[in-house]
């Protein structure tokens, strides 16, 4: 069969799987069978552009990755960076003219609303599909609870896209939410802490009927895709009113970075007087052109930046400090503190990161300590009441052996935390380990969490994450807790396993300094396990964005026999430890080029055409110099971008252009 007709077999049978697992909500196959047509779909239709059809599975929002209910949203739901003062604003705007030059911006500045994100899809002006915001690449399907949000319209009205998403947030409104808790309170039921963990709970509940009494609200404030005919986000917002939806009513158009301040000063303080929980503001780049020309880093738009108002700080007394140690052996001290209210959490314990720390603020056992929320999430300790100290206070002196194993540590000159070396035998570094590998970023094994490990490790059924592997049935029913589906279901997830993809499976083995990011860019360079292994200093050096400490631990991580053992392993038991075909690096056709992408684009994302780049050798870069070799220009690109492009004399590109090359 060739890739033309397999393309249209392929659409055939996922349409018709579709059909059985939305409509008749009757699977017939494994969302694991399901997942390797789709990804089979998605290879050829990059593989073959041509031969890509509009009706394609993978031209539609919403289709099904894994699980149940769990969708890939259309575009990535990214991220804000953070800034906490002026300074961060101003270098902020350094960044975005080094883009698009020095020309006047305008920015918007919206409230930093604090509930559940959300994803809205409407075709035809109704409401089809909302979606969490998950991982920011997939989430969950929580339509019928969506529908039942009043402000939340079914029908639009106006001149509104035939299909489009809207995204925003899901908040509990500070009246709503104190109703809720004095009818719990009159049911003799425990109240809800603070209305954004009771929002973004609230989408999770099975049962509709229940999420329409909470009194949930909703406000909208990004398009997601391109619309020629809206030019700014303000435009957007006025436009998104006359569709019906609610959206923030604080927005304001601002000519400076200055006003951008005056804004921010104003709602630091008028915040305490809304009717829902904030905790900062959103600073946007109004123009949507500009914003398409700035794009995005890994983790966030590069024309947006969230400045975060001061936490709030209470006082609690430090009662003792535990040691945690983390799989890398990384050991990091643990306050725990006399039970206190902040931010409506209950917070009894936070992170005092290192020694360094410690000795920083003098902490000592007693003391009465400052404590906050960093980004309104993480308790941290900020400072010590030295007024209130104790007067028998003592020194603290850090531990000098691990708590859980009681080697040694050691502390390597210029590092901040101390680490226990005995990765071998110490419980927490081996469970921390085989919990990585499993996580959904690395292996995505079913049917395992880490309360699962800890149980294996615990009854010597594993020491290894390769001992997943060769795990008996018939001991494992024995266990606690272990019910025959349970251990079907894990048995199964481990053999799925063997499926994923190598640059996952090399994320897994838990290199130090490997991420995601780094593994994906080691796999694709290198293409296998075999050819890792064998790789030098230079070689590994050579390779975009890896520096000297990379290189070291890749090499170091190899050099261990134990660690080759463990790979070694792994292969045997049949783990991906090559990259498949379509996602090595087909040629060398662009290597030593620097590739900027601007603009939008018909036949493929940015995303696809990122990737074809890089298949072929070439390196995507995100704003223009004397180093960048082409721009990949597409329809509304900034014009300041192509004026740059022409006095640094880079030539300009159509994606035409591009596939002649690589071609």
């Amino acid at each position: 069969m060739n890739p033309e007709e397999r393309i249209k077999a392929l659409i055939h049978i996922i349409e018709k799987h579709n059909h059985s697992y939305y409509v008749l909500n009757s699977p017939d196959i494994s969302d694991y069978e399901y997942d390797m047509l789709y990804k089979e779909l998605e290879a050829l239709e990059l593989s073959h552009p041509d031969k890509k059809l509009s009706h394609s599975p993978t031209q539609r929002v919403g289709s099904i990755v894994k699980g149940f209910d769990t969708e890939l949203h259309s575009q990535r739901m990214y991220s804000l960076d953070n800034s906490y003062n002026k300074e961060d604003l101003f270098e902020w705007v350094s960044r975005l003219k080094k883009v698009i030059g020095e020309v006047p911006i305008e920015y918007t500045c919206e409230l930093k609303y604090d509930g559940a994100s959300i994803s809205l899809t409407y075709e035809n002006g109704q409401l089809i599909k909302a979606l969490t915001r998950g991982d920011g690449t997939q989430g969950d399907n929580v339509t019928s609870n969506i529908r039942t949000i009043k402000s939340i319209p079914l029908t639009l009205k106006g001149d509104y896209p035939s299909f489009f998403e809207i995204r925003g947030e899901v908040v509990l409104p500070f009246e709503n939410f104190k109703k809720l808790n004095d009818l719990r309170a009159s049911n003799g039921e425990e109240p809800f802490m603070n209305p954004r963990n009771t929002a973004s709970g609230s989408l999770k509940i099975q049962d509709p009927s229940i999420v329409s009494q909470r009194g949930l609200d909703c406000l909208l404030y990004q398009l997601a895709g391109n619309f020629p005919h809206v030019k700014t986000q303000s435009e957007f917002l006025k436009k998104a009113a006359s569709w019906g939806f609610k959206v923030p009513n604080t927005a304001k158009k601002c000519g400076s970075i200055e006003e951008v301040l005056e804004f921010i000063s104003f709602y630091d303080t008028a915040r305490h007087e809304l009717p829902y929980e904030t905790d900062g503001v959103v600073v946007k780049v109004n123009s949507l052109e500009f914003q398409a020309e700035l794009g995005y880093t890994a983790k966030s738009p590069r024309w947006a930046m969230a400045y975060k108002f001061k936490a709030d700080s209470v006082e609690s007394e430090l009662e003792s400090i535990d040691y945690q140690v983390g799989r890398t052996g990384a050991i990091t001290p643990v306050a725990n503190l006399s039970p206190v209210l902040l931010a409506g959490t209950v917070v009894k314990r936070a992170s005092l990161h290192n020694a360094d720390q410690i000795e920083k603020l003098d902490i000592r056992i007693g003391d009465t300590v400052f404590v906050e929320k960093g980004g309104e999430i993480i308790p941290k300790i900020t400072g010590v009441n030295f007024s209130k100290r104790p007067l028998n206070a003592l020194i603290l002196k850090y531990i000098t052996h691990c708590p859980k194993c009681n080697s040694p540590l050691h502390r390597v000159a210029g590092d901040a935390k101390h680490f226990c070396l005995n990765e071998r035998d110490c419980p927490p570094q081996i469970i921390g380990k085989i919990s990585h590998f499993i996580s959904r970023k690395a292996l995505d094994i079913d049917g395992l969490g880490e309360e699962t490990v800890s149980l294996l490790y615990e009854n010597k059924l594993i020491q290894s994450y390769a001992d997943l592997y060769t795990l008996n049935p018939m001991l494992l029913i024995q266990l606690e807790r272990m019910a025959q589906k349970s251990v079907d279901n894990m048995l199964n997830g481990i053999e799925a396993s063997k499926q994923i993809p190598f640059e996952k499976v090399l994320f897994g083995l838990g290199i130090r300094f490997v991420g995601e990011t780094v593994a994906k860019k080691l796999a694709r360079s290198f293409g296998s396990i075999s050819a890792l292994r064998a790789a030098d200093y230079e070689s590994l050096i050579a390779v975009d964005e890896i520096g000297d400490v990379i290189a070291k631990s890749v090499l170091a991580f190899f050099e261990d026999s134990y660690n080759n053992e463990l790979v070694n392993r792994l292969a045997s038991y049949g783990l991906q430890m090559e990259l498949s075909n379509e996602f090595k690096i087909q040629g060398h056709k662009l290597s030593g080029l620097n590739f900027v992408i601007s603009g939008v684009f018909e036949t493929y994302s940015r995303p696809e055409l990122k990737q074809l780049i890089e298949l072929n050798g070439g390196k995507v870069v995100g704003s223009l110099s004397s180093k960048t070799s082409y721009l990949l220009a597409g329809d509304q690109m900034g014009p300041s971008k192509k004026a740059k492009a022409i006095s640094l004399d880079i030539p300009l590109i159509s994606v035409e252009d591009f596939l002649k090359m690589i071609s």
